[in-house]
């Protein structure tokens, strides 16, 4: 099988996703090509048996290249195997980390032409040292609204290994 994984990320988090389930699938036997969304642009999605795309959120919203992408390649998607998952911090909320239960995955397959096949809501990540002034201000506040963590100096991780694993080998599977 020739799988294509692509990702669009912020701050990293969607990649170490993407990197985790591009190990299990290589383990299965799959032939893996790991590419960001904009390299994804000038492949021929033809060539390959599956594609999965993996997206992060920021302020609320994936990327409008993403919609882009996904709208304009929606017809080629769908005669190959497929899958999305969106990472969300958000998801760290046991009523918000499902498909059916997470506002942005939700979102997403509203205003996508693309329905993809299999679908996945992982948890992501807060780094506080690692923002800019501006960014590291607004999350702390949405934290704060959020009841989640809000301590400068700290690295909040909220993925759920284990899920990710699982969708990984059942993607693989397929």
């Amino acid at each position: 099988m020739q799988t294509l994984i692509i990702y669009s990320t912020i701050d990293g988090q969607t990649l170490e996703i993407c990197r985790k389930i591009k190990i299990l699938a290589e383990q299965m036997g799959e032939q893996v090509s790991l590419v960001t969304l904009e390299q994804a642009e000038v492949l021929n999605l033809a060539d390959f048996d599956k594609v999965l795309i993996g997206a992060s959120i920021r302020y609320g919203k994936h990327r409008p290249e993403l919609y882009q992408f996904v709208n304009r390649n929606h017809a080629v998607l769908d005669t190959k195997i497929n899958g999305f998952f969106t990472v969300n911090v958000v998801a760290r909320k046991p009523l918000k980390n499902s498909p059916e239960t997470n506002p942005y995955m939700q979102k997403f397959l509203k205003l996508s032409l693309w329905q993809p096949q299999q679908l996945a809501v992982f948890a992501g990540k807060i780094d506080y040292p690692k923002y800019g002034l501006f960014d590291r201000t607004m999350i702390r506040f949405i934290m704060w609204m959020t009841k989640g963590p809000t301590d400068l100096k700290g690295t909040f991780e909220f993925t759920d290994w284990g899920k990710v694993e699982a969708f990984g080998a059942h993607f693989s599977k397929l």
